[in-house]
Order: structure tokens, then C-alpha cells, then sequence
């Protein structure tokens, strides 16, 4: 059976230590579903909310949330994120929402993603919860993770040529 990485030979919660780790490139994508009724769903199409643009405060949430994980959830690393996307589309019964993050760096970026896209849930939920009281957040989970190595560039070998 694996060992869970956040907890120490000793028992105690710990920080993993990835220093030791390469960098690389590293990108997480995660998804999840907000139920709506279809006449909330035409107020948002019509941006007729009363707060404001619901998809504009949803991107603009999840990517403050998504940079800010490091500061929500205990034991995640601060990581320097290259990039933060999100896909908003309305169907049917709702919307989804995909949250794509990507970071180079010595640990993922899945609970970044994670973060993002259920805060922009949240904030739809927020936005909305004054003419739908029966919304249901649902399906959050990660889809993809990917890493690749990074290309090392040795700058011992090379003359300083300054002008």
C-alpha cells in the first residue's frame, strides 16, 4: 500500500520536499457542472443578472482563486502559474465550467486547476442564487494532468559578450 506523502515517517502532517525534483512543464485541467433552471439560464445569456456579467465574474474569481491556492489549502506548494484558462459553455441543464492551468515547476498544478474552476462555481452560484434557489453544484474533478521535461539550458560554456 502507498504511503500518503503529506504525512512524516513520524506521523506528523508535513510539506512534501520537491526540491530535489527537475523542473518541468506541467499543466492540469479540471471540470465541473452548475444545474440551472433555463430561466436563469436565459437571464445569464441576456446578461440580465442583477450583480453583472456572470461568466466575466466567474473567470476573473477562478483565476484570483486558482493563483491564491497556495494560501487555501495547507500543504500545496506557491507555484509560478504561466498560465490560467477557463472554457465556460451553457448546455441544457446548466454550464460547465473547464479550468486549464499550467506552471513550469518542480510539482502539478491539479489543485490549482481545482481551485479555479469551483470557485468560479461558487461565484456563479453567488451571482445567481437571488432568482434560482435550486442550483446544484456537481461533477468537479480532474480530467487531465500532464508533465513533460523541460529543456536545460547550460550557460557555463558560453562567452559573456557584453557591447
Amino acid at each position: 500500500m502507498k504511503r500518503l506523502t503529506h504525512i512524516g515517517n513520524d506521523g506528523r502532517v508535513q510539506m512534501v520536499d520537491v526540491s530535489g525534483k527537475p523542473l518541468s512543464n506541467r499543466t492540469a485541467v479540471a471540470t465541473g457542472k452548475i444545474r440551472l433552471r433555463s430561466e436563469t439560464l436565459n437571464l445569464i445569456s441576456k446578461d440580465q443578472i442583477a450583480k453583472g456579467n456572470v461568466f466575466v465574474t466567474a473567470r476573473i474569481a477562478g483565476i484570483q482563486a486558482a493563483k491564491q491556492t497556495a494560501h487555501i489549502i495547507p500543504l500545496c506548494h506557491t507555484l509560478p502559474l504561466g498560465e490560467i484558462k477557463f472554457d465556460i459553455v451553457i448546455s441544457n441543464e446548466g454550464v460547465e465550467v473547464k479550468c486549464t492551468t499550467q506552471t513550469v515547476a518542480q510539482t502539478g498544478v491539479e489543485m490549482e486547476a481545482l481551485t479555479g474552476v469551483t470557485v468560479a462555481l461558487l461565484t456563479i452560484y453567488d451571482m445567481c442564487k437571488a432568482v434560482d434557489k435550486e442550483m446544484q453544484i456537481f461533477d468537479v474533478r480532474l480530467v487531465e494532468k500532464t508533465k513533460s521535461t523541460v529543456a536545460v539550458c547550460d550557460h557555463r560554456n558560453q562567452t559573456n559578450r557584453r557591447s
